[in-house]
């Protein structure tokens, strides 16, 4: 979870993830997207949401397709739900212990 976290951290990254996620596109694409973006660090880009399990790769000849990965996705969709939905539900026991205390006053 923590190099998925990490990869989303950064705001191209996560342009890439959008333009990848219904269809499948070449890097070449990917880069024409970003004008003022060297293709180098499109490339870096890519490597890392890769690393991160974020998008798969697919070699048609020369060209390498990416596209999102889905089922990482909803993994991490999960975990951070469980991670929202905890820390609310701690909250608000603290909250409500609080209130407690208060009435008791």
């Amino acid at each position: 979870m923590d190099a998925a976290l990490k990869a989303l951290a950064e705001p191209r990254r996560r342009e890439i993830l959008r333009l990848v996620w219904m269809r499948e596109l070449p890097a070449t694409d990917i880069a024409d997207h970003f004008g003022e973006v060297t293709r180098s660090a499109i490339s870096q880009h890519l490597a890392v949401l890769k690393t991160a399990g974020l998008v798969t790769e697919r070699r048609d000849g020369t060209r390498r397709l990416y596209r999102a990965d889905r089922n990482e996705m909803k993994k991490l969709r999960k975990f951070l739900d469980e991670y929202w939905t905890s820390g609310l539900e701690r909250l608000r026991d603290v909250a409500e212990a609080a209130q407690r205390d208060k009435e008791k006053r």
